[in-house]
């Protein structure tokens, strides 16, 4: 038997193992905290669920599960990849996680990745959910579902970007209050549960480029008038996508 058989040969796992297990840890922790939770699912849920048995928004001719599916299943993509990310990667900054994370060997990009992965399993949970009580509540939807994902990812990508920013360029208590008011702001005036029609056409205008307006209107736009491919609002959230995206990776602080 050869000298040093037994000794350990020490070193870094494969990239695609290591992003895995980084992407499995964040899903768990995503999933465990109760906050992020109620923020993510409940809170759409009872939304979807509410005004779709109480008449208190004016929605439009047809049902108005039809009208607020596509507008709930945007607000779950925003509470996830924005608001939630947000305020967890805010905090792991704060206490050093990040830190000593960056100097693992896992590459920086590659934590960031494992996040946004984290973030679509999340939001696969949301979407299934949220379909099957819109489907048990009368939704009808129709379009091409190839649409749809574009729209889900973009979203994402958008939101994961602006999220990131905010996290890693505000202080955590700053980035807490920020992300929950943005999201309060956006619930009313991104399209999701008022039509965007029901505000002055000067507000109108503003309100349809905001990222929340653009994903909710291209999946009512699929999913409630069978459009085939909504470019105007794809268009609008790539320009956001690589707006957050590029902004976060020049300024986010690991420490």
């Amino acid at each position: 038997m050869s000298a040093g058989t037994y000794v350990p040969r020490p070193g870094a796992a494969p990239l695609p193992r290591m992003i895995a297990a980084q992407t499995a840890l964040e899903t768990r922790m995503l999933l465990r905290n109760g906050e992020q939770l109620l923020l993510t699912v409940i809170i759409p849920t009872l939304l979807l669920v509410l005004f779709s048995a109480v008449d208190i928004v004016d929605t439009g001719s047809g049902e108005p599960v039809d009208f607020l599916t596509p507008g709930i299943l945007a607000l779950a993509v925003m509470s996830t990849a924005f608001t939630g990310q947000a305020i967890a990667t805010g905090f792991e900054r704060r206490y050093g996680v990040l830190k000593r994370l960056a100097a693992s060997p896992l590459p920086r990009w590659a934590l960031m990745t494992a996040k946004t992965l984290a973030v679509l399993v999340t939001e696969v949970l949301q979407v299934v959910l949220l379909t099957v009580i819109a489907f048990a509540l009368g939704w009808s939807p129709h379009g091409n579902p190839f649409a749809v994902l574009l729209l889900l990812v973009l979203g994402t990508a958008a939101f994961s970007g602006l999220g990131l920013l905010m996290a890693g360029t505000l202080k955590a208590e700053a980035t807490l209050a920020a992300a929950n008011l943005v999201f309060l702001l956006l619930l009313v005036g991104g399209g999701v549960i008022v039509p965007l029609d029901k505000f002055p056409d000067a507000a109108q205008s503003a309100l349809s480029l905001l990222p929340i307006a653009a994903l909710s209107d291209g999946l009512r736009d699929v999913l409630q008038h069978g459009a085939a491919m909504p470019w105007g609002d794809l268009g609008i959230l790539a320009v956001w996508t690589v707006l957050g995206l590029g902004a976060a990776a020049k300024f986010f602080r690991w420490e």
